[in-house]
């Protein structure tokens, strides 16, 4: 059997079995991929050959060529998963990947804008669309797979609730505040009957061509509005995403309440925003405080 094969058996198992996204679907069959590559360059036939050793030199590699240690903690972590996987299925014997830790990251602190901020870059878009697209982004703390996937059916402008599916397809609920439901319902009563959207599209927001408006998309209009509002942070969809975690915690919100409308499965992962919302609380009583 060749390198490519068992690759993308296990690309499908965690599409069908796993129901990973197609964002982390792609970055595991990348890294995968550049892995199988250096195999081959090894003259490597077969996964059953390789060893502990193999998979040191292919980090060498990845760390000559410059890469963060972030990157190269993913990639280690994708050839794990796929070992395990190869193991389960008995087309090899030992699982080489047993002893191989993958690098310390350290953890970042997610960059953030002030609700100011956050004001002015929704205060920008003449469009309602895209207007209703930077509300609902903020509003509910949505990632941009999230919002791109969420159909007119999910939307709930009478209870103030949409539905999201996060990773791993889990479902959950986040309540939507009373601009954003605003905006939404004004996009939907005088936009998006305007970009002749096929009748079976069940999309929310459509592009001017009347299909799905892709990740791309949203992330020009958020680069867009970032521009004309003067913000010369670099910011993505995602840091509308980190900005409305600090928001609610600087604003008296419980860590557990913040961990269900982001969706995340280990509060760890929420704890981060506490940090960076204790910075932004030394910001501030530096900037007011006489004696700070």
């Amino acid at each position: 059997m060749s390198l490519q094969q068992p690759l993308l058996e296990f690309i499908d198992y965690l599409l069908v079995e796993r129901g990973l996204s197609e964002h982390t679907l792609s970055a595991y069959h990348n890294d995968l991929r550049q892995y199988t590559a250096f195999l081959k360059l090894q003259g490597t036939e077969s996964y059953a050959t390789t060893t502990r050793f193999t998979i040191t030199l292919f980090t060498k590699e990845m760390r000559d060529r410059g890469l963060a240690s972030s990157s190269i903690a993913r990639k280690i972590a994708a050839i794990k998963s796929f070992y395990h996987y190869l193991l389960r299925e008995r087309l090899i014997e030992n699982d080489p990947t047993l002893e191989i830790e993958r690098p310390k990251t350290g953890r970042y602190l997610p960059k953030v804008l002030n609700q100011s901020e956050v004001a002015r870059l929704i205060e920008q878009p003449t469009d309602l669309r895209d207007k209703a697209i930077l509300e609902l982004l903020y509003a509910a703390g949505l990632r941009v797979s999230e919002l791109t996937c969420i159909n007119i059916i999910d939307i709930n402008l009478t209870t103030g609730y949409v539905r999201c599916l996060g990773k791993g397809s889990k479902e959950r609920l986040v309540p939507l505040s009373r601009t954003a439901v605003t905006a939404i319902r004004l996009y939907l009563d005088d936009v998006r009957p305007t970009l002749k959207p096929r009748a079976q599209e069940r999309a929310l927001f459509l592009n001017y061509a009347g299909r799905r408006l892709t990740r791309q998309g949203i992330w020009k209009l958020v680069k867009d509005a970032a521009r004309e509002a003067g913000i010369t942070k670099e910011i993505t969809p995602h840091t509308l995403r980190h900005s409305f975690a600090t928001h609610l915690l600087e604003n008296g919100a419980d860590l557990r309440s913040v961990q269900e409308m982001l969706g995340h499965a280990d509060i760890s992962t929420t704890q981060l925003y506490t940090h960076v919302s204790k910075r932004r609380l030394k910001e501030v009583y530096t900037q007011a405080h006489r004696r700070a």
